[in-house]
Formats: C-alpha cells, sequence, structure tokens
C-alpha cells in the first residue's frame, strides 16, 4: 500500500540512530521499549544504557536482587513496570529455558507485557504483522484519515487500530511501526508538524481540512489526587564519625511500591510544624527524647500521572530510632546511594548534600 511504503521510505532517509535498533534481540527490544511507554527518546537513552550495561540479558536480570533492579529503574517512575520486569524475565529463565516467546500471545502470559509490548516486539523480532499503537501512532492515523473519536476512549482506539491493521506492511511489520512511531515523533508532532515536507499531507485528511492542530481529541483526564507528605530525616552521628538515617522500603498498594523512604506523615491538608508536633502520628514515632528539630524545608513539589505531592522535609537530631514500626534500616550516609529511593526524596538528599 503507497501509505506504508512511503512511510517506510521516509524511515531509511530519517531514522535516529539509536541503539536498539542494531539488534533484533527480543530481550534488548523488550527493556527499550517498556522504557520508553513514560519517557522521550532523550531522557530515556540514558537510563535504556545504564539498565542494558547492568542487566545485558535476561539470565542477568532474572538473576538480580528487586533492590539491585529498581536501583536502576530509579528516576523513571512507575516502578511496578520494573517490577514486573524483573518477575517475567525470572520465568523466561525458569520456564522457558531463557528463550523468549516468539509469538505476541505467548508474550502476553508474562507479567506486565500489555499488547503494546507484545506486538511491539513480536512485529520487530518475529515479523508478525500485528501494529503497534502508541500515542505518536495515534496522532498519526487521527490526522491522516480525520479519525474525530477521542483517541483515549474506547472506541477511538479500536478505530485507529483498525486502520492500522488495514494498512501495515505485512512483509515488513516491524519496520512499518517503527517507521509510523518515527513519524510520530519527529515529522508528525504535537504541535506545529511539519506539513510542508510531510511526504503523505496529500494522503491527509487534516491537512486538506485545516483540522491537524485540532487532531488528534481527547477527553480531558481526571483531576490529579493532591497529597501532603511530611517526611522525617531522623539523623545522629555513628561512632566511626559517620552520620546514620532511618529509612525502611515502601509496601502496600500505593506508589514508589519497593522503593525505600524517610519516615513519613502523611496530613489531609497542608499543615504548619505546630500542628505537626501535636499530632498522634508524630507522637507516636518520637516516644523516646530527646530530640533536636534542626530545620524544616520549603515545600518540594512532586508531580505524578495521577497525584500531586507536596512535601516537606524536617532534619531532626536523635540519638534513639524512630518508633512504630520493626522494619527501620539504620544507614549510613555513605551507603544510601545502594538503595532505591523516590526522584522526590533523591531531591532532597541532593540538596542537603547527603547523597
Amino acid at each position: 500500500m503507497e501509505i506504508s511504503s512511503t512511510l517506510i521510505n521516509w524511515y531509511s532517509q530519517n531514522k535516529r540512530d539509536l541503539p536498539w535498533r542494531a539488534t533484533s534481540d527480543p530481550y534488548i527490544i523488550w527493556v527499550s521499549e517498556v522504557i520508553l511507554q513514560q519517557t522521550r527518546v532523550d531522557q530515556g537513552m540514558e537510563y535504556f544504557n545504564k539498565f542494558i550495561s547492568m542487566f545485558p540479558d535476561v539470565f542477568s536480570l532474572a538473576q538480580a536482587s528487586e533492590q539491585e533492579v529498581l536501583k536502576q529503574w530509579q528516576g523513571l517512575g512507575y516502578y511496578s513496570r520494573a517490577r514486573n520486569m524483573h518477575a517475567a524475565a525470572k520465568t523466561i529463565v525458569e520456564e522457558l529455558q531463557g528463550i523468549f516467546p516468539d509469538k505476541s500471545e505467548e508474550m502476553l502470559k508474562l507479567k506486565g507485557i500489555g499488547p503494546y509490548t507484545a506486538s511491539a516486539v513480536a512485529s520487530i523480532c518475529f515479523a508478525e504483522p500485528i501494529p503497534v499503537v502508541d500515542g505518536n501512532v495515534m496522532r498519526v492515523i487521527a490526522r491522516l484519515f480525520g479519525i474525530t473519536l477521542a483517541v483515549n476512549s474506547s472506541e477511538g482506539q479500536k478505530a485507529i487500530y483498525k486502520t492500522c491493521s488495514l494498512i501495515i506492511d505485512r512483509k515488513h511489520p516491524g519496520e512499518f511501526n517503527q517507521a509510523i512511531m518515527e513519524f510520530g515523533a519527529i515529522q508528525c508532532v504535537p504541535h506545529k508538524p511539519a506539513c510542508i515536507s510531510c511526504p503523505l499531507r496529500y494522503r491527509c485528511e487534516a491537512y486538506r481540512t485545516g483540522k491537524v492542530e485540532d487532531l488528534p481529541l481527547k477527553t480531558k483526564p481526571a483531576k490529579p489526587k493532591t497529597r501532603y507528605f511530611n517526611y522525617l530525616a531522623v539523623v545522629h552521628d555513628d561512632k566511626d564519625g559517620d552520620k546514620v538515617i532511618y529509612i525502611k522500603k515502601r509496601t502496600g498498594r500505593d506508589i514508589w511500591k519497593g522503593l525505600y523512604e524517610l519516615p513519613l506523615i502523611e496530613m489531609a491538608t497542608a499543615s504548619e510544624p505546630g500542628e505537626l508536633y501535636g499530632s498522634q502520628e508524630w507522637k507516636a514515632i518520637f516516644r523516646q527524647k530527646p530530640l533536636e528539630i534542626v530545620e524544616w524545608s520549603n515545600e518540594y513539589k512532586h508531580q505524578l500521572s495521577h497525584q500531586t505531592i507536596h512535601a516537606r522535609f524536617f532534619y531532626i537530631r536523635a540519638e534513639n530510632p524512630p518508633q512504630g514500626s520493626d522494619s527501620w534500616q539504620r544507614v549510613k550516609f555513605s551507603r544510601l546511594h545502594e538503595f532505591p529511593i523516590p526522584r522526590l526524596i533523591e531531591r532532597y538528599f541532593k540538596h542537603q548534600k547527603i547523597l
């Protein structure tokens, strides 16, 4: 079909030189696709290189500890994806003799692998003629064919997928999928796309009708939830002169599961220090005295996809560990770099020169 051949020809001339494009190793493609689901290529490159350097194959990833995996993932967010990759790697090694499945339907049985990732790996590595639909592809298809259904609705996504299925190059599906994703990333961009130099502009319904900036349509997302965190950096001097601080691993069904954090008091609203000191949570943590509140920080705002966190950090000198939990770990400042922590806490540690 003319559209697919035009896209593949454009791709051969314009594609970026990216490390995962130099291989058909399904493990490498898998890692790159999971990383790129939540970050732009220019930001994701550093994470990809670091991750592959530490875990060059599925065996090394399967053998690693969860803490090691999360440490390499630190800063990318969506930490459940790293945990799922780790679990899937173990399954591949323990149940499939280290051989990555070569069919998308088999890939979908692995933890954390959904239709997008399965389609990408299956088409690029094994030439399975199945479309890959990401945000870039949705934009290209919606504009080319004038699709006015919201692309983040189930109806819109079905229409995009059906259209992609009709135009995919069945002999070279992997190249087609990479081409249309790249086309959306650097040619048919969200705002002010390069329509004048676009090889498909005369086939494009949005260009013909002057609706390029109007498409794709999206329904408005729900307003992010707002949370107020008060972190307690409980510090004292160790016998050898190094400082120590208390952290513990986050558990439960909430953000940052598996990462380490400081003692936390979450309040329903923004609170003044005096209100915090009088709370039952504070009294439960500091049942034993003495302690010295050295300082408290200005507010740190941290934006997640569905949450806005307003955080304040309290630097506290105390000879006794925080109470209320038996899972606090007493860690020297010099060893903190070994633990995966949320970017929010990392920002504070770096500002305080703790890291």
